[in-house]
């Protein structure tokens, strides 16, 4: 039997974050990185359901240990419809990245296109008070093929 599964698309994108805190003089730096993949297996293009897997890597490049307490994503296919998703966490947990400490978490989004786009971002409370956004940069979700 022939696997008929197209090759998995790889986006990858990056952003960090600096914000000074004035009180402790301390640097809160998070850096994100995301690789998306068209998830064939799941997607029924014919019904116009086209499915994708993205893993996350969240690390604190800060001088501060800080606490991620909620997400907030931007979703868009490829007729402009978006959608927003906000949260606690992510994938069930607050995680908490000394400096130089990572976390790593995969998750899904479903697509009514086959390409589109995610961004957003995660909230974070560092040791020293600061609330601050870390943003994650917008990646592309593609099924095979597609873009070039």
């Amino acid at each position: 039997m022939t696997d008929t599964t197209p090759p998995k698309a790889r986006a990858h994108a990056s952003a960090s974050v600096r914000d000074a805190s004035q009180a402790s003089g301390q640097t809160h730096k998070i850096r994100v990185d995301v690789s998306a993949n068209y998830v064939g297996e799941q997607s029924k293009p014919d019904e116009g359901h086209y499915a994708f897997s993205y893993t996350i890597t969240i690390r604190n490049e800060g001088q501060v240990p800080a606490r991620l307490l909620t997400r907030h994503w931007v979703i868009t296919d490829a007729n402009g419809k978006v959608k927003e998703v906000r949260g606690e966490g992510v994938v069930g947990e607050q995680p908490y990245l000394l400096p130089g400490q990572g976390f790593r978490y995969s998750s899904g989004a479903v697509l009514e296109t086959p390409v589109g786009a995610m961004q957003g971002s995660y909230q974070m409370l560092a040791d020293d008070g600061a609330h601050f956004d870390a943003p994650i940069a917008p990646f592309t979700l593609a099924m095979p093929g597609l873009l070039h």
